[in-house]
């Protein structure tokens, strides 16, 4: 079963994997390497390198296990533009070091990469998990705001009040708890607006990366626009929207089961957070 290998992993990294208090943590990634813009420009994209092995190295060295999923169970994209050590406070070692453990993850590996599906998750049972986590990027915005499956996995995890993570552009995800969040989203996309009802996580507090860091990161599109910002859809389906003072400082919102981060800079605290919940 693929989970043991990152197990065994953990193991060979030297950390205390056979902790008594140790939990079942499953990652959650897009399998997209893209993003659809506007006039039917592309983006190449991915998982951002900070905001996945940030939190990973803390929940491995905490002796937690780790299950990585993508919706089809294909092999995620590392957005190499995110391989830069302003995400990891100027600190280039720390920024290798990342790269090593994501090296020996063999996370983005066609051929050996540990990662299963959504379908497999749900076979193998929702209640094997105490925690997930959904790390950034843009790629997020591509599929997994609009995955059943994720939905499905979302609804049971809030259900159970167990603890549900995200940071970045990964909160997008939670739209996947909507009752039709594929005719949500459309709708956002051709007006600009949309109106949602039935969203079990309607009245949350929670934060995603805000309109204003995206206008000062568009320069990354090369040009293109997004078809819409997730503070927006977040907002038009009924998030309570929690922003810093500051763009890019870290900001961390806890609401019941939900601990959202808003950008890179959040990644750290966010894994802060998801592992205080898992003592």
């Amino acid at each position: 079963m693929k989970p043991i290998r990152t197990f065994a992993l953990a193991l060979a990294l030297g950390t205390s994997a056979f902790s008594a208090q140790a939990a079942n943590v499953l990652v959650v990634l897009s399998d997209s390497d893209r993003l659809d813009l506007k006039d039917g420009k592309v983006f190449e994209t991915g998982f951002y390198l900070n905001e996945l092995m940030q939190p990973v190295k803390a929940l491995l060295d905490a002796g937690h296990d780790i299950t990585f999923a993508t919706p089809k169970g294909s092999a995620p994209t590392l957005d190499k533009s995110s391989v830069d050590k302003m995400h990891f406070g100027g600190d280039i070692a720390a920024m290798e070091e990342s790269s090593a453990l994501l090296e020996k993850l063999e996370l983005t590996s066609k051929e050996t990469s540990p990662v299963v599906s959504l379908a497999r998750v749900e076979q193998i049972g929702y209640d094997h998990f105490d925690a997930v986590y959904v790390p950034g990027g843009h790629a997020p915005m591509q599929d997994l705001l609009v995955s059943p499956e994720l939905g499905k996995l979302l609804t049971d995890f809030h259900t159970k009040g167990k603890t549900t993570a995200l940071a970045c552009h990964g909160p997008i995800a939670l739209l996947s708890a909507l009752p039709d969040a594929t005719a949500f989203t459309a709708t956002l996309e051709t007006s600009g607006t949309a109106k949602a009802e039935g969203w079990i996580y309607a009245g949350y507090k929670m934060t995603v990366i805000s309109n204003e860091e995206e206008g000062l990161a568009k320069g990354l599109l090369n040009g293109g626009e997004m078809k819409f910002y997730p503070q927006t859809a977040l907002e038009a389906a009924g998030g309570d929207f929690v922003s810093n003072q500051t763009p890019f400082t870290s900001n961390v919102v806890t609401d019941r089961e939900l601990i959202t981060g808003q950008n890179p800079a959040s990644a750290p605290a966010v894994a802060a957070e998801l592992l205080k919940r898992l003592k």
